[in-house]
């Protein structure tokens, strides 16, 4: 995050978005699929050196690269041979981030880059990401509980959740009650954020405000549908 001033001498608080070059590795069709979809990739995801084996889990695997190219797999070669019609590919470097988005698929094209100039003329926009993940958290810091007194009968139990079901009816505890367990880690979308900038030459979006995730995290971003 940073903070730039607008033309009236506002400042404003700004999330710097990488938003491309994003390669269209795949499209979904109604008559094939069910469904129209333009299938995106991002981020270069590093090769095996050739005639090496892979060695690491980052280094893309073999299925990985032959989904955005050619390997000409014994797959590829015997469904060519018996005639049928392969899809086309990519021709781009393996991705470490792919992923879906449902919509018309229009003039695009598999092995098309997509760029942060497809936001021109949007004022706001919803970002999708999976939040920091802060582990197993009590009520306080999951739930921004209060806590029990420090004083007046209360001994090591400051931080405890307190009573949490009925004796007699219904007897139990409540389903969807508040209570400790796994905080962040899970997808979050941020609606409605402001639109700021488009830096075109560099392939970066401002948006206003903050957005779910870590510095360096992935996310999705997509015109928002609020009016």
């Amino acid at each position: 995050m940073t903070q730039i001033y607008l033309e009236g001498g506002e400042v404003v608080p700004v999330t710097v978005v990488e938003a491309g070059p994003c390669h269209v590795l795949q499209l979904r069709s109604l008559e094939r699929d069910g469904y129209e979809a333009v299938q995106l990739g991002f981020d270069d995801k590093k090769r095996p050196e050739e005639g090496r084996p892979r060695s690491r889990a980052s280094q893309a695997t073999r299925a990985e690269r032959g989904h955005v190219a050619d390997i000409k797999s014994k797959r590829s070669v015997a469904r060519k041979a018996g005639g049928a019609e392969l899809p086309a590919k990519a021709g781009c470097e393996p991705k470490k981030f792919v992923r879906e988005i449902r919509g018309v698929v229009g003039d695009l094209q598999v092995g098309q880059e997509v760029k942060a100039t497809v936001f021109e003329g949007v004022t706001a926009v919803d970002v999708v990401g999976t939040n920091k993940g802060r582990g197993y958290a009590g009520v306080m810091k999951r739930h921004n509980f209060s806590g029990q007194r420090a004083t007046h009968g209360v001994k090591k139990c400051h931080r405890y959740p307190g009573s949490t079901g009925q004796n007699t009816f219904p007897a139990r505890v409540v389903k969807g009650r508040r209570m400790a367990g796994r905080y962040g880690g899970k997808q979050v979308t941020a609606r409605n954020l402001k639109l700021v900038r488009i830096d075109a030459d560099n392939n970066l979006l401002l948006i206003r405000g903050a957005i779910p995730g870590p510095s360096g995290g992935y996310v999705i971003v997509k015109a928002t549908n609020i009016m």
